[in-house]
């Protein structure tokens, strides 16, 4: 705070603690929510690359829940977790990292308040989207192949994340490694636009009723979250279709059957299917995609709040960042007036950070 001293002052450059809080509070938030909904991940994908499942009669996910447990048993359900698993800690400590770093440089660049506006927080975030996908694509690859595999005849099976990782590297080189990297970054559009809209939802609600962030209920967190994520996912999905189709085209052993790229790849697929293939498993996705984000942001808000209760407090941040409300008051002078605001203020400071890689 300018003038004093605050969140984005002395106490905005993250100490061990904060990292922790915010890594620990991440990775555990991720691993539930892709546990939890990792079967429809699995649908969602095969749709994406391969279109309806055969002997598709009524529902598409009743359809393929079916096939997928009579031809690969309950294991089928839960391909690809074990790389979305590895890639959480990673992925939540690189985003986090990054976004902190621009968040401060932005704030020294603002009005002079004490949170971001939406342009700045969305050019945080889309800067740790890309440093954050990146880092962690050639897991996303691993996962997107282990969820199809089996689905083309004649490839030999991945046996595990490190043999996909290593035959990969032999046979596609770094190229395979990151192939869908492009829509992957093009994708950042969807942090870019979930995130603030998540901050300014969760601003609206302690608005309306008339507390602070930090004391939103679990249910405030899971609409906030809903609803960001229906409106993110809806307007950036075609790239998730490209993205999926390029990332598992290295099983395709017919060359005419690859796609040269990006380009090449959208062009194909509006030949092909027109429009409506790049809406591919959409409906799959928000399925998994809006539980997700309610259970990772409601968990990461309950972790995060839990870890910052057990963890003891960095002893040179101690006084400007963990003095309770109670306490900041009387030491201001004891005044309720002034208590409350510096309540108001200092919880209305702390953002969390959630980084869901268009993740997931």
């Amino acid at each position: 705070m300018r003038g004093g001293g605050g969140y984005y002052g002395e106490s905005s450059s993250s100490t061990t603690r904060d990292f922790v809080c915010h890594a620990g509070a991440g990775a555990a938030a991720g691993a539930i929510a892709a546990t939890f909904v990792c079967p429809l991940d699995v649908i969602k994908t095969r749709l994406q690359v391969h279109g309806l499942p055969p002997g598709h009669q009524g529902s598409v996910i009743i359809t393929s829940l079916r096939n997928i447990t009579e031809a690969e048993g309950l294991r089928g359900l839960y391909r690809g977790l074990s790389p979305t698993i590895i890639a959480l800690l990673p992925n939540w400590a690189v985003y986090f990292t990054v976004y902190e770093r621009l968040k401060g440089m932005l704030h020294k660049n603002d009005d002079g308040s004490d949170q971001l506006g939406t342009g700045a927080n969305m050019i945080a975030a889309a800067g740790a989207g890309i440093a954050t996908s990146v880092t962690t694509n050639p897991l996303w690859v691993v996962k997107t192949r282990l969820q199809t595999q089996g689905m083309r005849p004649g490839v030999v099976p991945y046996r595990s994340v490190l043999s996909a990782l290593s035959r990969i590297t032999r046979e596609e080189g770094l190229r395979g490694l990151y192939s869908g990297i492009v829509p992957s970054l093009m994708g950042i559009s969807h942090v870019a636009i979930q995130f603030p809209a998540y901050e300014k939802l969760k601003s609206f609600m302690a608005k309306r009723d008339n507390t602070t962030v930090d004391q939103l209920s679990p249910g405030r967190f899971a609409v906030a979250s809903s609803i960001s994520k229906v409106v993110a996912s809806i307007i950036t999905y075609p790239h998730e279709v490209v993205r999926s189709r390029l990332q598992e085209q290295g099983h395709a052993k017919n060359l005419e059957a690859r796609y040269n790229g990006l380009i090449d790849c959208v062009k194909k697929v509006y030949h092909s299917e027109g429009f409506p293939g790049f809406y591919r498993g959409c409906a799959t996705n928000l399925l998994r995609t809006t539980p997700a984000a309610v259970i990772t942001f409601t968990s990461y808000e309950m972790m995060h709040r839990f870890l910052e209760r057990v963890l003891p407090p960095d002893t040179k941040h101690s006084h400007h960042s963990h003095l309770g409300p109670g306490g900041e008051g009387n030491k201001v002078g004891g005044k309720a007036g002034s208590s409350q605001q510096s309540h108001h203020t200092q919880s209305s400071k702390t953002t969390h950070v959630v980084p869901l890689r268009n993740t997931e």
